[in-house]
């Protein structure tokens, strides 16, 4: 399992909260709407949970 998870999971759990966080650099940028952006925040959060609990997952397993 900790193979699957280091090599696929962390990764696109990493790429998610990348493209989240870029999607709503663009849309401030372009000026676009506030609730957009704040549902692309909220989004960036969760995401970013989801990462932090894989890694610590990841690095308790490790260490059993």
């Amino acid at each position: 399992m900790m193979n699957w998870t280091i090599y696929l999971l962390i990764p696109l759990a990493l790429a998610a909260v990348a493209g989240v966080l870029i999607l709503g650099l663009v849309n401030l940028a372009a000026g676009g709407s506030p609730q957009r952006s704040q549902k692309l925040m909220q989004l960036r959060v969760l995401f970013q949970f989801g990462a932090v609990v894989l890694v610590m997952i990841t690095i308790y397993a490790m260490r059993h």
